[in-house]
């Protein structure tokens, strides 16, 4: 049975976001067996196997952005500045971002609950 957690957003941007298309029903990770699939509505995608993992840490630090942002690998999947959990990938995944192929190598992504999401993603 799949296993999925909602990307968290903020009350304003989930109203923004809702009018963009982008509500946040269709915004969740889901862990089903060795499968991990990341999505944002129509702006990302992206599915890797669970042993790409490498580690996950609490981003310390909170963003001032919301929505899909990235550069050199390194994407910002959030609907809210907080409880953004880093997922580093190891070998580099694939992602897609409003439908174009981008390199994924390190996801940020605010959920509304990052350590049950780490745990999922250790095993």
């Amino acid at each position: 049975m799949p296993r999925r957690i909602p990307i968290r957003f903020d009350k304003a941007y989930a109203a923004l976001s809702t009018a963009l298309f982008l509500p946040p029903s269709a915004s969740y990770v889901e862990i089903e067996g060795d499968q991990v699939d990341v999505r944002m509505g129509w702006a990302f995608r992206s599915r890797f196997p669970r042993s790409a993992v490498a580690s996950t840490a609490t981003l310390a630090r909170k963003p001032l952005s919301r929505g899909v942002h990235g550069f050199a690998g390194r994407w910002l999947v959030n609907g809210s500045g907080e409880d953004i959990l880093t997922i580093d990938l190891e070998p580099v995944q694939r992602a897609y971002v409003m439908g174009f192929p981008v390199r994924l190598r390190q996801l940020m992504v605010s959920v509304a609950d990052p350590a049950a999401l780490a745990s999922a993603l250790a095993g």
